[in-house]
């Protein structure tokens, strides 16, 4: 009989389910959040609820085994959420716990290939959003930016905002997630807003811009236009490094501001 788990979505409910079903010795067939799981009519779903003591065993355990750059793989693995990542995650830990030597390089491994192909789109992703992302000021001073990555990256992105935004209140706001980051100046929380707040943020309207918005964004449009050198244009490396699906968040990339 085939057995599915379900969890609450969290990177620890993953493994919890790692902890049930060695301590059931019945390996899932499929592990899915609890609000997207399907009913099963041909085997059995286990609902597992997130439990931190189990949760710190497997995670010791872990330790163990992997060096700390396949940890992070794991959990940067966990943040892609392409379908299937939790039975990848599972392989791995699985793999790791059941063979003596490090499975690390094990390329022939499919669940070592699919974690290393995952940790390497997050970087990029991680690398294109710190350099993308584009502030608004408001009027009350909060600096807002709203993003729509293809993975999620907020939680690794936030440090480097602290770093460079050290001395400004922002938001960065991910829209297909639902969720975001708001800093105080002292420390970052994660926010949820509801429908109305997030309809006025995401493309601030004019009463809410600061007087300074428009001069910043003209100022940003002018420099790119001096660095860009028409002679040198080469598009479809343009693209490359700059894909479309990014414009969005560029200043430069908007509708010109009539002086």
């Amino acid at each position: 009989m085939k057995t599915s788990y379900t969890y609450d979505g969290t990177f620890e409910g993953i493994l919890t389910v790692v902890f049930e079903a060695y301590e059931r010795k019945t390996w899932p067939c499929s592990i899915e959040q609890e609000h997207l799981a399907q009913p099963q009519i041909f085997g059995e779903t286990i609902k597992i609820t997130t439990d931190e003591q189990k949760v710190s065993r497997v995670w010791q355990g872990l330790q163990k085994k992997l060096s700390a750059s396949a940890l992070t793989a794991l959990y940067h693995t966990f943040l892609w959420e392409q379908p299937g990542f939790e039975m990848v995650i599972f392989d791995y830990i699985k793999l790791a716990f059941t063979t003596q030597h490090n499975i690390e390089d094990n390329y022939a491994a499919p669940c070592v290939l699919k974690v290393q192909q995952a940790a390497k789109q997050m970087f990029r992703e991680k690398h294109r959003m710190e350099a993308f992302v584009r502030f608004q000021k408001a009027a009350d001073g909060v600096f807002f930016a709203a993003i729509s990555p293809d993975f999620n990256v907020l939680p690794l992105i936030i440090k480097h905002f602290e770093k460079r935004y050290a001395d400004q209140q922002w938001i960065i706001y991910d829209i297909r997630r639902h969720y975001g980051a708001f800093y105080n100046l002292q420390n970052t929380e994660l926010i949820n807003l509801d429908q109305v707040s997030l309809s006025r943020l995401r493309n601030l309207p004019a009463e809410l811009l600061s007087d300074e918005e428009e001069n910043y964004k003209q100022l940003w449009q002018v420099y790119f236009d001096h660095v860009n050198i028409p002679e040198r244009k080469n598009p479809k490396l343009h693209l490359r490094h700059i894909p479309k699906r990014y414009w969005k968040y560029l200043s430069e990339k908007q509708p010109r501001i009539k002086a």
